[in-house]
């Protein structure tokens, strides 16, 4: 077990120094995730604010595979709704990730939570890390999948705005997802995910962003969070972070072990907040 820290720990040094890669992210987040595990609390239930209806859908097709993934939305409503792309964490498309599609939609929205897995879920550290390395090792196939994801809510959902969203390895992705559609993501936010700091790649986006970190995340340091935020802004783009001292990584994820209600909800609320200025709003 110490071997693993002291693994994601020099990996983490080089990262800060050379760049991060595929492997380095992994070892970093699987460092944050040591002993966690995707186990439902009664929190990890908690009702949408409207009844929703779910359903598994198929939302575009990647190297002659259907992709799979849940949408959810209000029961009854009429006519289109603002599109969510949803991102699951590193545990990939489970129930949890599921649940939070379905609280999004309570809130008014067309919640599509995408699958960058091909429909492995990881119950354990060890299989996450091993899912979530395949993964990003194969970054067109991710940025393929989220193409896709925008294609089907606006053309299929007829979404008059899209925003994304996402946890943890899907909070990197959010980000990833906005730089891919700088002008066509209308919203981003970001739950403890892995910065970009290439200004060149940051330049073009026109959204606003949204992100939640935790000060004791030690895959994700407090000081990269601010240097995002400080070239964000130095750059012109409306940029709003927040970051809850005393919480840890994966700190929103009511099915985990890393949980911290107070901060969860503080984040939920400016989330739903967020979204709603700029997706329901003309």
């Amino acid at each position: 077990m110490r071997s693993h820290l002291l693994l994601a720990f020099l990996t983490l040094l080089f990262s800060m120094v050379h760049g991060a890669d595929a492997d380095t992210d992994a070892q970093r987040i699987a460092a944050a995730h040591e002993g966690d595990r995707p186990d439902a609390t009664p929190a990890a239930r908690t009702a949408p604010s409207v009844p929703v209806t779910g359903e598994n859908v198929v939302y575009g097709e990647a190297a002659g595979k259907k992709l799979n993934g849940f949408l959810a939305r209000p029961a009854g409503a009429k006519g289109p709704l603002p599109g969510l792309i949803v991102i699951h964490e590193w545990w990939g498309l489970n129930d949890n990730i599921r649940d939070m599609a379905r609280r999004l939609a309570g809130e008014g929205y067309a919640a599509l939570a995408v699958d960058l897995y091909g429909g492995a879920v990881a119950t354990s550290p060890d299989a996450a890390m091993q899912l979530m390395q395949a993964s990003m090792k194969d970054q067109p196939a991710g940025e393929a999948n989220l193409r896709q994801a925008y294609a089907y809510l606006t053309t299929q959902q007829h979404a008059p705005k899209v925003g994304v969203i996402g946890w943890c390895f899907g909070g990197g992705w959010s980000l990833n997802t906005a730089i891919l559609l700088p002008d066509k993501v209308d919203a981003t936010v970001i739950y403890y995910g892995h910065p970009v700091m290439d200004r060149a790649k940051l330049q073009p986006l026109k959204m606003p962003i949204l992100g939640f970190f935790g000060g004791q995340d030690q895959s994700i340091p407090v000081a990269s969070v601010r240097e995002l935020e400080s070239t964000l802004r130095s750059l012109g783009k409306a940029v709003e972070f927040h970051v809850y001292e005393d919480a840890g990584h994966a700190f929103a994820n009511p099915s985990g072990t890393n949980y911290r209600p107070e901060a969860a909800a503080d984040a939920w609320k400016r989330t739903v907040d967020f979204l709603a200025k700029n997706l329901k709003r003309a």
